[in-house]
């Protein structure tokens, strides 16, 4: 018998071997699971199949792990490595024969407790012939090709068809310590193995290809026999003075245009365009911080994503590295401007379902999207949207779209029964696509809509564009975020009607607010961001090679031992490999004479390096305020430096969504500024050293913050000089002198005379009850007088004269 099933082994391996490619996952599971191929191992897998024996064995073979289709001692006894919970069924009929994996499992467990050994790993794997979840109502195909535990015969046709989209999870051996020490029954104890691996098995499953689809008729049917839609449909008629049946088409037209149409086989063919592309496009794409996405999906929570909004890119770069992840690709809310022939097509059956700009004025809209989007998450599905709403021009962070967001709370007070958990996510580029027409738009220039001919265009343009940057974020439970500040919140759950609690407004704007914080916690620094930051600062954006070098080497030792947060990353290369990269991308110059060379940013991209220079920001924020007080005062005090980081840090937050100060962070950046070489300490005072280049890279480091601080002041001079001053006005002039000082100073920066940044920095100081508004207009608070003279010691006295000079002549 068992030189039979030998045979069969090789048999299915050789075919296995002609049609089988398989994704493994992760990459290297030696490392990320710390497993040592010398101790006893063992393979639990959902289905004892031996077409998945044979890919099983072919992976392992690759990667140095023991082959699953030799026997392991254990002890006196020899036991097959592959253990597969369930038998497939037999060709006619439907019941299997129970496999041997409970008696296998007893006497692994059996071992364990009568030797005492613990190094015996129990790895579990998940196999997966294509990534398609199925249908609610099978078809033809179906039938063919798709089943759970196939026969052999259906199997045979599940490899023939899927076999090069094979899919295979190694997860973290399982704990059998926890096992061999609970207080229960021995005899119990493999029954609850195998309980836990199908358990596991489930999630595994639902996480890489999401809950089995219904047809787009019965999704249909079924959301408009919902009572919240049947409701609106009867509003609709009476609103409009029509019949029920022509308010009920009304309503199909809406959810035609709404619903995504997802299909697995668009999704496979996306895949491959999407590797060719990105190849043509970028060096590599980096993506970090995943292992929190498996812990999320073992746990059985459902995901929503939600990244920043850079490029129309972000669509197709983070779909893509969610589903080489090993995860399901979610449902996409994109903007009603990208569904145009033939790209909404194509962008709905790979998930994406469409939004209004606005629901206003339609109701029956807003509430079968409400609906629409309440069944997505009742059913299971992943979900991704821009809470930014749209691509931002700057380079910042957006204030938050809270409409998204909010009707996803709504949806949990449907009764959800699954935690859901946001992930933030931080995109970056050291190219963006739509960078050049950004920069109109900041002009003045309409935005011009999406269109087939502007794809054509995209794609006769392709070229090198640099690195992608994907960073996950610290995940917010938001059963466990509502607990904590919404403790009653389960009282409004209602399993049918639409609710709107008085406090959801409130939840949600936090809610948001921390949810760009998380992204912004994520930033990724690269070359052309990190060479902004220095470049842009200086005369003529241009600095000797050996000088770029060095401010580099120190922007980077910065960020690596003082980080702003542990989830930024930083290059791995050192300063002349980023600069050496840097300069293939065509967007610097390098001039040459007999002193050496001096790199300097090219005429046409002056403008557009303040773009990826604000991705990152606010990673410098403090750290180049305490470098401009250091280097305007040469000597201070820890303490000083800690009152000044207080004073502006409140702004700083409100403007670029930081986390709350961490008195320690200021630590470290002084102590990182020690280490070197450009202070010294003497117990709480600092000096700054006499080294040579000491004060020229603090000078770069706090200029990175100029720009910000004259914005600052133009706003608070106003307000400083005046006996109160009306909202209005104070918007229109901190404007129109914010464009003075750029012709003055040679700014262009497009958003230091933004009316948007002023205006919501003009909030801000409201929101920190800096100003007040009384009957004679805005009225500054005692605290604002002490920030204003701050502001005199740190900008350049030319600067503070040209501010100074017309807020007094305007205010007079």
């Amino acid at each position: 018998m068992r030189i039979f099933n030998y045979c069969l082994n090789v048999l299915s391996a050789g075919f296995s071997r002609l049609l089988v490619r398989s994704k493994v996952l992760p990459e290297n599971p030696i490392e990320q699971y710390d497993l040592n191929p010398e101790y006893p191992t063992f393979y639990i897998v959902r289905l004892n199949s031996r077409f998945d024996l044979a890919a099983l064995t072919h992976v392992c073979k690759k990667h140095g792990l023991p082959s699953p289709i030799e026997e392991q001692v254990l002890g006196s006894q020899h036991l097959d490595r592959f253990i597969g919970i369930k038998n497939p069924p037999p060709l006619f009929g439907d019941k299997a024969k129970p496999t041997n994996a409970l008696a296998q499992g007893k006497q692994i467990i059996e071992h364990l407790i009568n030797s005492g050994q613990q190094n015996v790993q129990v790895v579990p794997v998940t196999i997966l012939w294509g990534r398609d979840p199925g249908k609610e109502k099978p078809g033809l195909r179906t039938l063919i090709t798709h089943s759970v535990t196939p026969s052999w015969f259906r199997k045979f046709f599940v490899v023939l068809f899927s076999g090069r989209d094979n899919f295979i999870r190694f997860s973290q051996p399982l704990d059998l310590s926890l096992l061999v020490n609970e207080k229960a029954d021995v005899s119990e104890l493999p029954h609850k193995l195998l309980r836990v691996a199908r358990v596991h098995f489930k999630r595994q499953k639902l996480a890489a290809t999401g809950p089995k689809m219904p047809s787009r008729e019965q999704l249909f049917n079924s959301l408009l026999a919902s009572p919240t839609i049947k409701k609106a449909i009867l509003d609709e008629a009476k609103a409009k003075n029509i019949s029920q049946t022509e308010a009920r088409q009304n309503a199909l037209k809406l959810l035609d245009e709404i619903a995504a149409n997802y299909s697995e086989a668009m999704i496979r063919v996306a895949e491959r365009f999407l590797t060719w592309l990105w190849n043509k496009l970028y060096n590599g794409i980096n993506i970090k911080h995943t292992e929190q996405l498996h812990e999320l999906t073992n746990k059985g929570h459902e995901i929503i994503y939600m990244p920043c909004h850079r490029s129309h890119m972000d669509y197709l770069l983070l779909t893509y590295s969610i589903y080489h992840l090993g995860l399901v690709p979610p449902h996409i809310a994109a903007g009603i401007n990208l569904n145009f022939f033939p790209a909404g097509g194509i962008f709905r059956r790979s998930g994406a379902f469409f939004i209004r700009r606005s629901f206003a004025g339609n109701k029956l809209y807003s509430a079968i999207f409400k609906e629409y989007l309440s069944q997505l998450f009742i059913k299971g599905y992943s979900v991704k949207f821009y809470t930014e709403g749209g691509r931002s021009r700057t380079g910042r962070l957006l204030p938050p779209k809270t409409g998204m967001l909010s009707m996803t709370l709504q949806a949990m007070l449907r009764g959800i029964d699954r935690p859901i958990s946001i992930v933030p996510v931080y995109i970056g580029y050291e190219h963006v696509m739509e960078i050049n027409t950004y920069l109109k738009e900041l002009d003045g220039k309409d935005k011009k809509g999406e269109s087939i001919f502007g794809i054509f265009k995209a794609i006769k343009n392709l070229k090198n564009y640099g690195r992608g940057y994907l960073n996950f974020g610290d995940p917010i439970s938001i059963n466990q975020y509502l607990n904590d500040n919404q403790p009653d919140w389960r009282d409004s759950i209602h399993p049918t009607d639409v609710q709107k609690p008085q406090w959801l407004g409130t939840q949600v704007t936090q809610l948001a607010d921390q949810v760009m914080i998380k992204i912004n916690n994520a930033a990724a620094l690269n070359a052309v961001n990190l060479l902004a930051m220095i470049l842009l600062v200086n005369d003529k954006q241009a600095l000797s090679k050996p000088k770029l070098l060095a401010q580099l080497d120190f922007y980077l030792r910065l960020q690596r031992d003082a980080s702003y947060s542990d989830k930024v990353t930083a290059p791995d290369e050192t300063p002349e490999q980023l600069l050496t990269h840097a300069l293939k991308l065509n967007k610097f110059e390098v001039i040459s004479d007999e002193f050496g060379e001096i790199i300097t940013i090219s005429d046409k991209e002056k403008v557009l390096f303040n773009y990826y220079r604000n991705n990152i920001l606010h990673l410098f924020a403090v750290p180049s305020l305490i470098a401009l007080h250091l280097f305007k005062q040469h000597s201070t005090t820890i303490t000083q430096c800690q009152q000044l980081v207080k004073t502006f840090y409140p702004l700083f937050a409100k403007e670029w969504y930081l986390q709350p100060l961490d008195e320690n962070y200021i630590t470290r950046i002084l102590a990182n500024f020690a280490d070197q070489n450009l202070i010294e300490f003497d117990g709480d005072n600092i000096h700054i050293t006499n080294s040579n280049d000491c004060l020229a890279k603090l000078e770069m480091l706090g200029r990175a913050l100029s720009f910000t601080l004259q914005r600052y002041a133009i706003v608070i001079g106003f307000i400083q000089t005046s006996d109160g001053i009306e909202k209005a006005e104070l918007e229109r002039e901190s404007q129109v002198l914010a464009q003075r000082l750029g012709t003055l100073h040679g700014i262009k920066t497009p958003e230091f005379f933004d009316k948007k940044v002023l205006v919501s920095f003009i909030d801000n100081l409201r929101g920190e009850s800096l100003i007040t508004e009384g009957e004679e207009g805005l009225v500054g608070s005692t605290q604002l007088c002490e920030t204003y003279a701050h502001l005199k010691t740190l900008l350049p006295a030319r600067v503070w004269q040209s501010i100074s000079d017309i807020v007094q002549d305007q205010c007079n």
